[in-house]
C-alpha cells in the first residue's frame, strides 16, 4: 500500500490523467472519463470525417455510448510523455475482437483537449458504427434518424463481417491454392 502511494505521489499530472483515463475506460465509466476532458475537447472519430465531437458533455455522451458498445477493454501498450500520449487496447464488440489506438493530447492543466481514435479490424469498426450511431441519435431524441442510420450501417457491418470470415481467408498468401478457408 505504501509503495502504491509513493508511486502515485511521484506521478506527473499528465501521468495521473493517463492512468485515470485508462482506469475509467477499463471500468466503462464515462462520467469518470468525462472529468478528465478539457472544456474545449475535440474527438476525431475513425468512423467519419464529416464531423468531430466537441465539448465535454458531447464527448461524455459519446463515451457512454461507446462503453455500451465496446466491452472488455484492456490496455496493453502506453507510450508518451508530457502532453502527448498513445494508448492501445484490446476489447470486444459483441463477439468480435477489436483493437483501438488512441492519440491523446493534454493541455497545460493535464486535461485531455484532443483525442484521435483509430481501430481495427474493419468488421469490428463497422459493428461499432452500426451500434453507436443509432445509440447516440436515440440519446439526442432523434429516433427517425437513428432508424435511418441503423438501416444504412447494419448491412455494411454484415458484409464486412461475412467478407472477413468467408472471403478474406481466400487471399491469405500462406494458404495453399485451391483449399477452403477455415470455418469459424
Amino acid at each position: 500500500m505504501t509503495e502504491e502511494r509513493d508511486a502515485a505521489s511521484s506521478m506527473t499530472t499528465a501521468e495521473a490523467t493517463i492512468a485515470a483515463w485508462r482506469d475509467a475506460a477499463e471500468r466503462g465509466d464515462a462520467d469518470a472519463a468525462g472529468h478528465l476532458l478539457a472544456a474545449g475537447i475535440e474527438v476525431i472519430s475513425p468512423l467519419t470525417e464529416q464531423f468531430r465531437f466537441h465539448r465535454r458533455d458531447q464527448v461524455t455522451a459519446m463515451l457512454a455510448a461507446a462503453f455500451e458498445t465496446i466491452s472488455e477493454i484492456r490496455f496493453h501498450t502506453q507510450v508518451g510523455a508530457d502532453h502527448t500520449w498513445a494508448l492501445f487496447f484490446h476489447a470486444r464488440v459483441g463477439r468480435q475482437f477489436v483493437e483501438e489506438a488512441q492519440l491523446l493530447r493534454l493541455d497545460a492543466s493535464g486535461h485531455i483537449h484532443e483525442l484521435t481514435l483509430f481501430g481495427r479490424p474493419l468488421p469490428a469498426l463497422t459493428a461499432v458504427m452500426a451500434d453507436i450511431g443509432p445509440r447516440l441519435l436515440r440519446g439526442q431524441r432523434r429516433p427517425a434518424l437513428a432508424r435511418l442510420v441503423g438501416a444504412l450501417t447494419r448491412p455494411v457491418a454484415v458484409l464486412t463481417r461475412v467478407g472477413e470470415r468467408r472471403v478474406v481467408p481466400l487471399a491469405d498468401p500462406g494458404r495453399p491454392h485451391g483449399t477452403n478457408p477455415k470455418r469459424r
